[in-house]
Order: structure tokens, then C-alpha cells, then sequence
């Protein structure tokens, strides 16, 4: 609660003497204290006080007042009818924002109009179009706790989708990272500082709601109303507790009702996707691309889908891809098809087009919120459906035949709304026009009394004239007097005896007859009651529809389905994409010909297809090395993106791929500080790779790029060598490992699971080409000066770089005597000495010693490095904790530096 939100301070001072609408106003934002209320008043939403004038800062709006006898209190409005866009400002502010409409009409209410809160719009509780984005899914969360077991439960109240699942912390935060809410709500016994919010939660609001309702018999009280036995869906009391807590939460913010809608409360187990944590999520720009101007996604690649159904179910499977090889060829076999019948595909895709998003539409419906053109839109969608399931008819895959056989046409909810709804109704329900002539006699007699009336009057102006003689005489109406005769003052002389007197003008008179007052009151009586009869009728025929919102949620699932399925095969022929091979139980290796970067590749017509053997006999960690700019990172990338897709149930872009089912796709490619977290790039770095050390198995693809950045090069080296040989004994993952660290190829020679692979470059002159191909082998030099003077560094920083990098002889290519490569790319140590003239020997850095002096050095730097790799010999590698072997390096280190400082 703050000054915007809660009861204003200044009415509370008055609270005995404020006017009966001002005492329900205080009255709801005491209720309802944690949110901004926007009280209606007419055709405006209004809010006073303090509230008013954060509606008028952040809307932008014009701050008035309203006075009476217990003061003047500040006033701001937005009008009802575009509300929405202003709604959307307070959301964005970070408020919460309570609806209190009038509840009863004004014209028959007695005294003051009762008001009532029949919404609260927060970010993870949209359910208005204007304010969501067309196919995606708007979750609130929850997470509940019970012993060392976490439970998440997470709704779309726009949809009537409700998830949950539970694991242990680490799992269940990864599951949150992907579910990413708008919205989060903690159980009583879960300690919120347990989680990283910035990284699980991101922008999503933070909610404290009632501690009770995650009690268990309350929760399973909720639970109730939404499935027949809550113990047949959810397995333990942590799930109950997060589901039951988050319905009811999701309940209140739609006016206290049960959601009949939500009925696909959905229990999954979060081992049966491939995991992908939120730092592969990001890493491979699978929804959000790293930088404003870095492109697109993959999601933009792939989403070619014909309906917003099909785009939120793509979003779906690219965000929980599978691991069951049974359920993955099921898609590919289905998009096969698809691919390969060109005409069926293409008419499938093009009838989707009018397909509405009849999830959200069936929401509305059992909301009481659906208006006469959201039944219409119902119905246009299921036109639809006998078309695609003739489309489907000879279809062979299993996949596409259950589909075809799950197409509900739900004939007898579309030929309700075809016989009750106007072709082309007005927006408004309440003001006739909705329901179609011919559905319900009576109306029809009310609306023929109506218009016979209107069609008399319409034909009195003509009569009138001919029988009084007045060729000016008018027949009109307005909405105070009702149908009139005009006469101008000239003409009163020639008014008939049975004209009576109605309204006196400047210049004119206005006269009734009583056959024209008999007739008006049969006009406005039939009108009246046509009206409040077809109100009647729609919100009948709106119920009806909703008690099918099962059936109609089932048809939109297999709606979406094809969907997806007939972009993927589209995506797949428009792009070259192959279908995937896996291999059988017991065999291992990722084999791909010609893979290729799919979003890369969308912007380079000249993109360079690479090989990958990975996990075969060549080894399952695979050493790359090579200048920066030639591909490393896209290359490794690339692998991943094929392993997602294929495993979504996609076609990949590649010749041909043989890969293996992978439980969980880890990276480590590029941190930056975490400044308000207290860390470090290097931290961040470590505690990933910590992460990734621990969580591994030999059935993951791990992807790591520059190791031991951040820190001093022999730590960094030492760290990259034990990380590589750590994951080479104890977990056998599926590695890629980018290095700008030679020495690190070396491990190559001495373990068969490690191989090295390079990016390949031309140097001619000071000019570098980069081929973007990988090939077997170390790469000799990363051209790191040649990249600094591409990149318009200034000339004499290049040279003077060249000078130190020739005089160092750490650039083979240029500096023949700094010693000789093996064939793994890795260069025999030489020391390479500058003599000065004087006897003396000149360092790196310019300074000179004796020869006593240096070899006096020498011989106590062999001392320390002996005692180090006596130290190193002790050490049980296999024994060794990622966080023990940092904290051993750490140590040698210091020992090293005392040695320096003697």
C-alpha cells in the first residue's frame, strides 16, 4: 500500500461526512489496498487523491477536482470506452489496477448505483486483447514448498491453461526461467531469497497474496472446482499448495468466480523435455536476440504460422523440446508428409488463416465477456474445420490421422451461432442488432411492431401535408420530446383541431396527434422490450457456448497442432531443412554434413556449411581453435540449434544428420558483470561452468567458449586444461570447446577423447580472409593483430602490436624461430632471448639483467615450479571438486607469486 494505492488519507480524515459515492469509493480502496482503483462514474473510470494524480502523470491526462462539503479532492478520469491503452500505462508503471464498475443501471437504481470490483488487471492477469500480444502465452506463477520438494504451477487466465510440476530447487527454477511469468507469487513456507528473481522473474511483478489460500485443505478446496479429484492430478502436497493457492489468486482477480474455462489443469514432468536452462535460452537467441541490432531469433526463423494458435503452440515446442524418440518421430513423420504433399499442406495452411484464437475467445465466452463479433469469430473458425479434416482425409501418418480424428467440428455450437447471431453485428450487446431475425418469434413480432411503427411515421410527413395544406410541415424526433409535428408561426393558422401541443420554439411550434403518441409509445415500448429480449437471448446463447468450452479448447490444441506442424514442413522445403536421423540404443555421436546456422544463414548468402563428428571415434570433446570473426562461436551455436530443432520435432538445416537424444543442452558463451549482484565477469563465468561441471552427463551437449577469461593467462589456461580433462573423466558430454588458448590443443596428444578442430584463414600480406571452415588439426595463429587493424585500429598501435607479437614469438606464422607446431597445432616451448650487446639479457618488458642475475633466477624459479608440480602429483584429479581444484590453483599460484617476491 502506498499514497496511490489504499484509502486516501484525506477521506479518512472525513470518513463520518463523506457523500454516499465518495464513501463507496473509500470503502473499495480499502478492500482492495494493494491497487490503484478506477471507480466509474458514467462513461469515465475516476480516481481522487493522490491516485488521481498518478493517473494524470502517467497517462497524461488533464488533473481536475471535485468539491463538496468535506473538501476538494484532486480528480482524473480515462474514458471507458479506451480504457485499455490507458490501463496499459498504469501496468507499465507497476501498478496494480482494480475495475469498479456500476453493477446495476443507473435509470433503475434507487439512491446511489452500486459499484463492485469485477477486475483486477495485473501484469500475469490480462485477459484484454488490446493489452496482449497476439499468439503468446501471459502466465502468473506460483511456487510452493514441502520439505526439499518445490512445486510451480502457472496459469494463462487469458487461455484457461494451468501447469504444474515439481522437482528439487534447481530444477523447479529452471522450469520457471522457461515459463517465463509476467507474474510470481510465492507459498508461505518458500524463502524468496532463494531465488535469483532477477534471472527466474526479470521484469515479472512480484505478488504477496493470501498465506491461507495455500493452505492444503484450501487449496484442495480450490482445486476442486477445476477437477473432479486434485490427488489424480497433482503428486504431492507442494504441487496442491501451488496450484490451489494460484487459482484462487487468479479467481480473485476476475471478480471471486470459479474460471470454468481453465479446464486443462495440466500435470508434467520436467524430465520429459530437454533442458534448457535460461542461460542457453539466451545464448542461443531461441526467443531474444542479445543485442538491439543483432537480428532475429530462431523463433522469428521458424514462426511462419498461419494463426496466433499455431504461433503460441511453435513458441511451446521450441521451448520444451522432447526427449522421447517415440513422440519426436511422430512430428517428423507428420511434417514428412506434409513436406511431401505440397497441395495438401499449402491448403491446410491457407485455410488456418481464418482461424481465430478461439482459446482466448472461449475465455472470454465464459468470462461473460464475449460480445455477439467474438461468436461470429467462433463461428467463422469452425467453418473452417470441415474444410481441413477433407483436406486431411487420405492422410497416412499416425500423427495426422489423430489430429484429423481429434477435428471437432462442434456442428451444433456453430449452427446455434449461425441461426442466433447477426451476420454482422454491432459491438454493443446491449442495444439490439445481435440476434439474427427469425431465432425467436417474439422478438421477431416485437421487432415487426417496431419497424411497422417507424414505417408509419415515416409515411406521416407526406399525409400530413396533403391533408393540413402546409408544405413546410416536418416530422421529426429527438430523444427528450420523442416524435413531433413541426409548423412554422406562418402556417399555425391552417393546424388541425387534433394537433395538441408539444414544444414551443422561436419560429416554430411542435404538435402530437394521438394516433402519433399511440403509435410513439408502440415504437419506443416494442424497442424497449426488444431490446432487454435479446440481451436476454445472447447471454443464453453465450452460456450455451460456453459449456462447450472443453470441446472447443480440444479443437483449438489439434488446431494449433496442424499449425505447427504444416509451417515446420513449409519452413523445412522453403529452406533445404532435412529430416534427422537417431541412432539406435547403445550407439553414440553427433553426425552432421553440412550443418548450417539457420538464422545466419538467413543473412549471408555466402554462408559456409560445416561438418560435425562429435562422440564417435574421433572423441566426444572437441579443442577449436582459430582467429576471431572466423565462425567459432556461430559454428558451435549452429550444433546446438540442430540438436533443439531436431528434437522439437523440426527438420534441420543440414545434408544430412545422425544424432543422438540429448537430456540437456548446457552454455558457457560470453557473461557479463553482474554489478548489482556483487559479481564479477569471471565470477559469473565460474559459476556457470560450475554449473555445467556438476549437472552434466554423458547425454548432454555442452557448449564452452573461452574458458578462463578474466583472470591471468595461467590461470586461465589451467582452468580451461583441468575443466577439459575433468569433463573427459567424469562426465563424457557432448563437448565444443572454443579457445584462443594453443596451449590447450595440446590435450589432444594425450587423451583419445579429446580432438582438435580449427577455423581456417589466408593471409596475404597484412590482409587475412576468413574461410568460415572447420577443419581437423590447431589452428596456428588468431590473427589478433590482423583483426585489430580490420577493425580500424590505429596504425601505429597495429605495428608497434605486430613488433611485440614477433619479438615474443607467439605468431608462428610470422616469427619461424619462435619454434615449430605439432601437427595438433600446439608449439614447443623455445625461450627466445634479445641480446642488448652488453653481456646483458634483455626481458620482455625492455628491462635488463646480468646473466648471474638471470641464471641465479632461473635456477630458484625451477625450485618453485618443482614444488608445484609436486604439489600437482599429489593432487586426485578424479576426487576433485570443481570449486577444490579453483581453490588448489589458487594456492599455487600464491606460491608462485612468493617465489617472484624474493
Amino acid at each position: 500500500m502506498t499514497s496511490v494505492t489504499g484509502p486516501p488519507e484525506q477521506m479518512v480524515a472525513v470518513r463520518e461526512d463523506l457523500t454516499p459515492m465518495m464513501s463507496q469509493y473509500l470503502a473499495l480502496c480499502e478492500q482492495y489496498e494493494e491497487s490503484l482503483v478506477l471507480f466509474q462514474v458514467g462513461d469515465f473510470y475516476e480516481a481522487f487523491c493522490d491516485a488521481a494524480e498518478a493517473v494524470a502523470r502517467i497517462c497524461e491526462i488533464t488533473l481536475t477536482k471535485r468539491e463538496d462539503s468535506t473538501g476538494t479532492y484532486a480528480m482524473s478520469g480515462i474514458p471507458i470506452d479506451n480504457a485499455a491503452s490507458y490501463v496499459e500505462r498504469l501496468l507499465d508503471a507497476g501498478y496494480r489496477v482494480a475495475i469498479a464498475d456500476q453493477v446495476e443501471d443507473a435509470e433503475e437504481a434507487s439512491g446511489l448505483v452500486d459499484r463492485a470490483v469485477t477486475q483486477i488487471i495485473t501484469p500475469g492477469t490480462i485477459v484484454d486483447d488490446e493489452l496482449l500480444s497476439a499468439g503468446t502465452t501471459n502466465y502468473v506463477a506460483s511456487v510452493a514448498r514441502d520439505g526439499d520438494t518445490f512445486s510451480l504451477a502457472a496459469v494463462d487466465v487469458s487461455t484457461g491453461e494451468c501447469l504444474v510440476t515439481s522437482a528439487k530447487l534447481d530444477r523447479v527454477v529452471e522450469e520457471l526461467e522457461r515459463v517465463a511469468p509476467a507474474e510470481l507469487l510465492f507459498g508461505p513456507d518458500v524463502d524468496a531469497s532463494e531465488f535469483d528473481l532477477d534471472t527466474v522473474a526479470g521484469d515479472a511483478m512480484v505478488t504477496d497474496f493470501d498465506a491461507d489460500a495455500f493452505g492444503h485443505d484450501a487449496a484442495r478446496e480450490t482445486l476442486s472446482g477445476y477437477v473432479p479429484s486434485p490427488e489424480a492430478v497433482v503428486a504431492n502436497d507442494a504441487e496442491l499448495s501451488a496450484c490451489g493457492g494460484l487459482l484462487a489468486y487468479a479467481e480473485y482477480t476476475q471478480g471471486g468466480d470459479r474460471l470454468d474455462y481453465v479446464s486443462r489443469v495440466t500435470r508434467y514432468d520436467p524430465r520429459e523435455s530437454l533442458r534448457l536452462d535460461s542461460t542457453a535460452l539466451r545464448s542461443l537467441e531461441l526467443f531474444e536476440t542479445r543485442g538491439a541490432s543483432s537480428g532475429h531469433a530462431l523463433v522469428d526463423v521458424l514462426d511462419e504460422t498461419s494463426c496466433a494458435l499455431g504461433r503460441r503452440e511453435l513458441t511451446g515446442w521450441l521451448r520444451r523440446p522432447l526427449v522421447d524418440r517415440e513422440r519426436i518421430e511422430a512430428r517428423h513423420d507428420a511434417v514428412a508428409e506434409f513436406a511431401e504433399h505440397a497441395l495438401v499442406r499449402e491448403a491446410v495452411r491457407e485455410l488456418l488463416t481464418d482461424v481465430y484464437d478461439v482459446e482466448r475467445l472461449i475465455a472470454r465466452v465464459s468470462r461473460g465477456r464475449a460480445n455477439a463479433r467474438d461468436l461470429r469469430s467462433l463461428k467463422t473458425t469452425l467453418d473452417v474445420v470441415p474444410e481441413v479434416k477433407s483436406e486431411l482425409a487420405d492422410v497416412e501418418c499416425a500423427k495426422l490421422r489423430d489430429l484429423h480424428g481429434t477435428l471437432d467440428e462442434l456442428a451444433d455450437v456453430r449452427d446455434l451461432i449461425d441461426r442466433a447471431i447477426a451476420t454482422d453485428p454491432p459491438i454493443e450487446i446491449t442495444e439490439g442488432g445481435v440476434v439474427r431475425e427469425g431465432f425467436d418469434d417474439e422478438l421477431d413480432d416485437l421487432r415487426a411492431t417496431e419497424r411497422e411503427g417507424r414505417e408509419w411515421v415515416a409515411d406521416l410527413e407526406a399525409s400530413e401535408k396533403e391533408r393540413t395544406g402546409i408544405d413546410s410541415l416536418d416530422v421529426g424526433h429527438n430523444q427528450v420530446h420523442g416524435y413531433y409535428i413541426e409548423v412554422t408561426n406562418p402556417n399555425l393558422d391552417k393546424v388541425p383541431d387534433d394537433y395538441q401541443r408539444r414544444q414551443t420554439l422561436k419560429n416554430s411550434e411542435r404538435f402530437y396527434t394521438p394516433e402519433l403518441k399511440q403509435r410513439e409509445d408502440e415504437i419506443f415500448g416494442a424497442a424497449e422490450r426488444a431490446d432487454k429480449l435479446e440481451y436476454e437471448l445472447f447471454t443464453e446463447v453465450r452460456s450455451t457456448i460456453a459449456a462447450e468450452s472443453e470441446r472447443v479448447q480440444a479443437l483449438a490444441a489439434a488446431l494449433a497442432e496442424l499449425d505447427v506442424l504444416a509451417t515446420l514442413a513449409a519452413v523445412a522445403v522453403d529452406n533445404d531443412y532435412v529430416r534427422p536421423e537417431f541412432h539406435e540404443e547403445g550407439e553414440r555421436g553427433i553426425d552432421i554434413d553440412g550443418g548450417r546456422h539457420p538464422v545466419v544463414e538467413r543473412t549471408q548468402s555466402n554462408f559456409v556449411p560445416n561438418d560435425t563428428r562429435l562422440g564417435g571415434d574421433d572423441g566426444s570433446i572437441a579443442i577449436i581453435t582459430g582467429p576471431n570473426m572466423s565462425g567459432k562461436s556461430t559454428y558451435m551455436r549452429q550444433v546446438a540449434l540442430v540438436v533443439v530443432l531436431a528434437q522439437m520435432g523440426s527438420f534441420v538445416p543440414a545434408d544430412s544428420a545422425h544424432l543422438p537424444l540429448v537430456d540437456r543442452v548446457f552454455t558457457r558463451v560470453g557473461a557479463s558483470d553482474d554489478i548489482a549482484g556483487g559479481q564479477s565477469t569471471f565470477m559469473r563465468e565460474m559459476a556457470e561452468l560450475t554449473d555445467i561441471l556438476h549437472g552434466a552427463t554423458e547425454d548432454s551437449l555442452v557448449l564452452l567458449d573461452e574458458v578462463g577469461r578474466g583472470t591471468s593467462t595461467a590461470d586461465g589456461q589451467a582452468i580451461a586444461r583441468a575443466t577439459t580433462e575433468f569433463v573427459d573423466d567424469e562426465v563424457g558430454a557432448y563437448t565444443l570447446f572454443a579457445t584462443h588458448y594453443h596451449e590447450l590443443t595440446a590435450v589432444a596428444d594425450e587423451r583419445d577423447g579429446v580432438f582438435n578442430l580449427h577455423f581456417t584463414a589466408t593471409r596475404t600480406g597484412d590482409d587475412v580472409t576468413f574461410l568460415h571452415r572447420v577443419e581437423r588439426g590447431a589452428s596456428s595463429s588468431s590473427y589478433g593483430v590482423e583483426v585489430a587493424r580490420m577493425a580500424g585500429v590505429p596504425e601505429r598501435v597495429v605495428t608497434r602490436s605486430q613488433e611485440l607479437v614477433d619479438a615474443d614469438g607467439a605468431d608462428v606464422s610470422d616469427s619461424p624461430s619462435a619454434g615449430e607446431y605439432r601437427s595438433n597445432g600446439r608449439r614447443e616451448p623455445t625461450q627466445t632471448t634479445l641480446t642488448n650487446g652488453a653481456g646483458a639479457v634483455e626481458t620482455e618488458t625492455g628491462e635488463s639483467t646480468s646473466s648471474t642475475d638471470s641464471t641465479n633466477s632461473t635456477t630458484e624459479r625451477d625450485d618453485a615450479l618443482a614444488a608445484v608440480a609436486s604439489e600437482l602429483d599429489a593432487v586426485d584429479i578424479a576426487q576433485t571438486t570443481p570449486l577444490e581444484a579453483l581453490t588448489r590453483l589458487n594456492d599455487l599460484k600464491r606460491l608462485l607469486e612468493e617465489d617472484d617476491g624474493r
